[in-house]
């Protein structure tokens, strides 16, 4: 669904209580199925031994909050999840700007601005967006890209093909 929307990127959950959780296997055939999309593993906890699970999925990144250790073996690049309040880490390769953690609240504007703007590395935005506001959210923020769970979902964990086909268009638009 989201390569046939124009996605650059696909995310999985995994090693969550989320309704989004995705065991390993079924993550290996979801990154099977779309090779030529960037995939990340998302987790917010994940302990050793699920952290070397998700290394061996062999994911383009793994996002986790800091300061959850990434193992110097796994080749994923590092995106971690932020939100106000939190030190910038050192070892991100990408910054993920995210107070929901997939609850759908809205992302703080004025803090997710500050951070664009003093990043040395991309910054990410994620956090309440929604087809009706991403192209605001963009405009305002000027991430390097955007993030959507909740947002384009009809029920916890399941995506409408729609939500998601209008979130991409959009978010590309401004873009252009």
């Amino acid at each position: 669904m989201a390569q046939e929307a124009g996605a650059d990127m696909i995310g999985v959950i995994a090693f969550s209580p989320s309704p989004r959780c995705i065991e390993p296997d079924k993550i290996r055939e979801i990154f099977d199925a779309v090779p030529t999309l960037f995939q990340c593993c998302v987790s917010h906890g994940p302990s050793p031994t699920e952290m070397a699970a998700l290394c061996d999925l062999a994911p383009d990144a793994i996002q986790v909050p800091p300061p959850i250790p990434i193992p110097a073996s796994c080749t994923a690049r590092v995106f971690r999840s932020i939100r106000p309040g939190d030190r910038i880490p050192d070892d991100a390769d990408v910054l993920v700007i995210d107070a929901s953690h997939g609850s759908g609240r809205q992302y703080d504007s004025t803090y997710a601005l500050s951070v664009v703007q003093s990043a040395r590395v991309p910054v990410f935005l994620a956090g309440g967006l929604t087809p009706d506001n991403v192209r605001a959210a963009i405009r305002s923020v000027h991430p390097a890209g955007v993030d959507v769970a909740t947002g384009v979902e009809y029920a916890p964990g399941r995506k409408a093909r729609e939500k998601v086909r209008a979130f991409i268009q959009r978010a590309k638009e401004v873009r252009e």
